[in-house]
C-alpha cells in the first residue's frame, strides 16, 4: 500500500488581533508598516479556556463532516502541539474519546513546531506502508499566543493560534503520493526560540523580567525569539533542503508546479523565494489573515491554495517547514 494525502481541513479561533490594535500597543510601528513587514494583516487568539485540542477537534470535525471519511474510519491519529493541554495525560487520547475514534486505534502527541507538519506526513506515511494503518489522522495544533508576553512586539506581530486536520490514506496505487523525505536538526540553536521555565527542567522562573535591547520584555515562562539568529539559520538551510530533495527525488525546478513553505512571516518568505530561484508564480504566500501559526500554516496554504485556483489533481507540490528545534524538513507530495 502507498500513502496519500487525502483531505485538508482547518479552524481557528473566533477571536482576532488586528494590526490597528497592536499599533495602539507599540507606538513606533503602524499597522501598514506591520503588514508591509511581515504580510499580515489579521491573526486569530484563541480564547482563555480555549486550548489547542480545542482547536485540533474543531478541524478535526470539519474534515468528517467534509465527508472524507468519518470517526470509525481512522485507526491512528497523530497530534503535532506544543501547547498541550496536559503534561500527561497525552492529547490525543483525550481528542480520541472527544471524536469518536474507535478504541482500536493508536493515538500519540509529537512536540515539534515549525516542521511539525513534514514530520508528520513522514510519521503517517511510515504507519501507512508498514500496513499499521488505513487511515490516519494527522491533526497540528498551537496556542503561541498564551506563551507570549503582551508587551513583546517581536513575537506578538507574528504569531497566531489555529489548528489543521489532514487525513492521511492507503491507496495500492499513486506510489509518488508522500516523499521523498530531507529531515535535520540542530539543536544548538534551541535557545533561539525557546520557552525556558514551566517544564521539568526549570519549573518555575527563577530571574526577574527584564527588557532587551529592542524594548522588548523578556519573562522565562514566556516566549523568546532571537529573530536574527532564527533568519540566519533559515537562509542558510532552507536553499540546501530544497536542493537535496530534488536531487533525492530526481527532480529539477522545472517539475515542481508549487511551492508552500512554512508562513513564517512575508519579509523571511521573500527573501528564501529570492534565494532558492523559485518563480513567484509557484511560490505561494497565505498568512494574511492567520500569522505564524506555526505546524499548522502548511496546510492551511495548501487548503487555500487549492480554493484559489492553485492546486489541480495530480499537481506535484514541495512542502518545507523549518524553525524552532531547529528542526526542518521537507518533502513532496501529488495534490489529490
Amino acid at each position: 500500500m502507498h500513502a496519500i494525502l487525502k483531505a485538508i481541513e482547518y479552524h481557528v479561533p473566533e477571536g482576532v488581533l488586528t494590526n490597528a490594535e497592536l499599533a495602539g500597543l507599540y507606538t513606533e510601528w503602524t499597522a501598514e508598516r506591520i503588514e508591509k513587514k511581515l504580510g499580515i494583516v489579521t491573526r486569530h487568539i484563541a480564547a482563555e479556556n480555549e486550548t489547542a485540542s480545542d482547536l485540533g477537534v474543531k478541524a478535526a470535525e470539519r474534515l468528517f463532516a467534509a465527508g472524507s471519511c468519518q470517526p470509525a474510519d481512522i485507526d491512528y491519529l497523530l497530534f503535532c502541539t506544543q501547547s498541550p493541554d496536559y503534561i500527561l495525560p497525552t492529547s490525543a487520547c483525550v481528542m480520541q474519546d472527544r471524536l469518536g475514534i474507535p478504541q482500536t486505534a493508536g493515538a500519540l502527541d509529537f512536540n515539534l513546531g515549525c516542521s511539525g507538519y513534514i514530520y508528520g506526513l513522514s510519521l503517517a506515511k511510515g504507519l501507512v506502508e508498514t500496513d499499521q494503518a488505513k487511515n490516519v489522522l494527522l491533526i497540528t495544533a498551537d496556542t503561541y499566543s498564551k506563551m507570549l508576553h503582551a508587551q513583546d512586539k517581536s513575537v506578538r506581530t507574528v504569531f497566531g493560534d489555529g489548528a489543521a486536520a489532514t487525513l492521511i490514506q492507503a491507496t495500492p496505487v499513486n506510489p509518488s503520493g508522500i516523499g521523498p523525505f530531507v529531515m535535520g536538526t540542530d539543536g544548538s540553536g534551541a535557545g533561539n526560540l525557546i520557552v525556558e521555565a514551566g517544564a521539568f527542567r526549570k519549573r518555575q522562573s527563577t530571574r526577574a523580567p527584564s527588557v532587551d535591547d529592542n524594548g522588548n520584555p523578556r519573562a522565562e515562562s514566556c516566549l523568546y525569539m532571537n529573530g536574527g539568529e532564527i533568519f540566519t539559520f533559515t537562509l542558510e538551510i532552507v536553499p540546501k533542503v530544497v536542493t537535496n530533495l530534488l536531487t533525492k527525488a530526481e527532480l529539477c525546478m522545472a517539475d515542481v508546479d508549487l511551492f508552500v513553505f512554512h508562513q513564517a512571516n512575508k519579509y523571511m518568505l521573500d527573501f528564501l523565494q529570492k534565494k532558492c530561484s523559485i518563480p513567484e508564480s509557484k511560490f505561494f504566500i497565505c498568512m494574511r489573515d492567520f500569522g505564524n501559526t506555526v505546524s499548522s500554516t502548511i496546510p492551511i496554504a495548501l487548503k487555500h491554495a487549492a480554493k484559489e485556483g492553485k492546486l489541480q489533481r495530480g499537481a506535484r507540490v514541495m512542502l518545507v517547514g523549518f524553525g524552532v528545534g531547529y528542526s526542518w524538513g521537507a518533502t513532496l507530495i501529488r495534490w489529490e
